[in-house]
C-alpha cells in the first residue's frame, strides 16, 4: 500500500493524507462489489506486510 500511497504523491500531487484517503475509499468500494470472504484478499494485496504479521486469521 506504501508504493501505491508514493505513487499518487508523486505523481498525482496529492497529499499523504489525500492518498490515504483515497486509497482507503478505493479499498471499500473494491471490497463492496466482492463476497465478504474475499475481502481478505484486497486486503493482504494493498498490504502484504499485514499478511506476514497477522497469520492468525488463516483458519481461525
Amino acid at each position: 500500500m506504501q508504493e501505491l500511497i508514493k505513487e499518487l504523491i508523486d505523481k498525482v500531487g496529492l497529499t499523504e493524507d489525500q492518498a490515504l484517503k483515497s486509497v482507503d475509499t478505493i479499498k471499500t468500494f473494491i471490497q463492496s462489489k466482492l463476497p465478504p470472504m474475499m475481502h481478505g484478499l484486497v486486503d493482504n494485496f494493498l498490504n502484504p506486510q499485514a499478511k506476514a504479521e497477522d497469520s492468525s486469521d488463516f483458519m481461525g
